[in-house]
């Protein structure tokens, strides 16, 4: 038995709200949303096919003071916006119990993207990072299991520079969400 997300369904506000409503990061997050751009045609155009579906939903688990979030959310509400997907934000602090649905290695990592059928089905889910991203993280928690250990938090932030290094200082990376969505929205 997958998991169901039928109960919030309808529950969250939309991309718009979000953004109107931040209080934190709002400018960052508006910058990366303004510099979107379809690195290539075949993309958007795939994106706009998905009109053709009215069987999928995307909830999208997020909260404004995260970093990845205000990276990687403005890319997604970009792909999402020409597709005709229904689209809805679920604040982390109002939908915990979701959140510890869709755990990434045990721990409450936003944002996950979760695309579900209209009976709520979950149907597959992107986040929190790009994957060449993410990858780091994972690394550093295989070889660093112990959170208590002193230089835990010392090799924690080594990690979080060298996420930022893998994001880069442009847009690049957007590109790489916008493929790996695809990939993920052809497998349903």
């Amino acid at each position: 038995m997958g998991k169901n997300v039928a109960a919030k369904l309808n529950k969250g506000i939309s991309p718009q709200q979000f953004m109107d409503g931040m209080e934190k990061n709002k400018e960052e997050f508006r910058s990366w949303y303004d510099r979107f751009e379809w690195a290539n045609e075949d993309d958007r155009e795939f994106f706009e096919s998905m009109n053709n579906r009215d069987d999928i939903r995307c909830l999208i688990l997020a909260a404004e003071w995260c970093g990845d979030v205000v990276r990687n959310v403005p890319v997604v509400f970009q792909a999402l916006s020409i597709s005709g997907i229904p689209t809805e934000v679920l604040i982390m602090e109002q939908h915990l119990e979701t959140v510890d649905e869709f755990l990434t290695m045990g721990g409450r990592a936003i944002p996950i993207v979760i695309f579900a059928d209209t009976g709520g089905h979950v149907l597959g889910q992107w986040g929190p990072r790009p994957k060449h991203v993410q990858e780091a993280m994972i690394a550093f928690k295989l070889a660093n299991p112990d959170r208590e250990a002193a230089d835990y938090q010392t090799k924690l932030g080594e990690t979080r520079q060298e996420m930022g290094r893998r994001y880069g200082d442009g847009t690049d990376y957007q590109s790489v969400i916008v493929s790996e969505l695809r990939d993920l929205l052809s497998s349903f």
